[in-house]
């Protein structure tokens, strides 16, 4: 049951606001409340002032110890300032049974315990259930109001936060690293968890990509297909600054599993729009590389030296490759990027590549032409990509 995750870990903050005020002295002569240093202290954690945020804090829990948004603030900018420890022991005051936990904790509070508990993950698994049966309520208070008139972005973000937490969970069962993808009940709480992730949102983009995900490890390669087809063509067709496009790293995942179907020409648009977005994404350069290189090996063994469906030879995908993934090292060092399997890889790729004789470009001779011919030839006459 255990396969790679399409993605490392779900940092998922409190939605903090920008702003560079400084904290009034304590001799100032209007005492500033509390609401309003929450505030300012919220827009300096955006800008990640992390000490003069932590200013902030500290005075608002000299007037009020027990303020439980100044505590979570206060877990934030410990973990932001790698005191994971401190860290974890500030947001476990804030849940039972510590003695001044809140009466009703928030879902927050859980969700950062769940992402600190990478060693136990049973734990991790609790502290999202606890999260989970708060949202659930929340959300379920909200259905009950459904005749009054409620904010119905507030209600989609409750709706996609249960939703990544049940991905969350999936993800904790399927990671090969835990004992927990070998246990008999694996595959049925997949499942599970999926399924209610889709009842929240049928057509949550997440939801399905990890459904598809799931399907790879059953080898239900047809289904899996089905499943990136529409989570894709929610959205293939919208302009990249359009809310409903996916974020990129959800975008990244879906290229992972596109590339595990050999899905090369949807995986290469839309790399196309991650990278139109952020031409320095290292990950987005690696994946664009090792498409190229999938796609060469084909036309390798194929009879006439060319893949089919783009008349294109080994070589000249092989060259494709290797400029891709030259870049990607010059990326990853330069940014001294933090996933070194990503450089170990593309460095094997550029070896057996060259063993092969294939070169990088000369500068003076690249083009951005590619996506141009990928796109082009990978649509059929409704101008819709095929997804076989």
């Amino acid at each position: 049951m255990g396969r790679t995750r399409t993605k490392s870990k779900n940092q998922r903050h409190i939605s903090l606001k920008a702003s560079t005020t400084q904290p009034s002295s304590a001799s100032s002569s209007t005492t500033p409340s509390i609401p309003a240093l929450i505030s300012k202290a919220q827009s300096i954690i955006e800008q990640c002032d992390y000490d003069l945020a932590n200013q902030f804090i500290q005075r608002i829990l000299q007037i009020s110890p027990n303020n439980v948004e100044a505590k979570e603030m206060l877990g934030v900018v410990q973990l932001e300032s790698g005191l994971v420890q401190e860290a974890k022991k500030t947001f476990e005051s804030l849940v039972p049974p510590h003695p001044d936990a809140p009466s009703t904790p928030t879902y927050t509070s859980y969700l950062h315990l769940a992402q600190l508990s990478d060693e136990d993950p049973h734990l991790a698994l609790r502290h999202y259930r606890s999260a989970l049966d708060i949202l659930t309520a929340q959300n379920k208070g909200k259905e009950r109001a459904a005749g009054s008139d409620i904010d119905s972005d507030s209600d989609t973000d409750i709706k996609g936060t249960i939703v990544r937490v049940l991905i969350s969970m999936v993800e904790i069962w399927m990671d090969p690293s835990y004992d927990l993808c070998f246990d008999p009940a694996a595959e049925k709480t997949c499942e599970r968890l999926i399924d209610l992730a889709l009842e929240t949102d049928e057509n949550n983009v997440e939801a399905l990509q990890t459904l598809a995900s799931v399907r790879l490890s059953q080898q239900k390669s047809d289904e899996a297909r089905q499943c990136l087809e529409r989570a894709w063509s929610g959205w293939k067709d919208l302009d990249l600054d359009d809310p409903g496009v996916p974020p990129i790293p959800v975008r990244l995942s879906l290229v992972k599993l596109f590339l595990e179907l050999s899905l090369f020409n949807p995986a290469l648009l839309t790399l196309q729009g991650i990278m139109a977005s952020d031409d320095q994404e290292v990950e987005g350069w690696y994946l664009e590389g090792w498409a190229f290189y999938l796609m060469a090996e084909l036309a390798h063994d194929s009879p006439n030296g060319k893949l089919e469906c783009e008349g294109l030879t080994w070589e000249e995908l092989a060259k494709d490759a290797r400029d891709c993934l030259e870049t990607c090292r010059n990326l990853h060092i330069a940014q001294e990027h933090g996933d070194g399997p990503i450089l170990e890889h593309v460095s094997e790729l550029i070896e057996s590549l060259e063993a092969r004789g294939i070169k990088p470009t000369p500068e003076d001779e690249q083009d951005d032409g590619g996506w141009e011919d990928v796109e082009a030839d990978s649509e059929d006459g409704d101008g819709d990509v095929e997804m076989s």
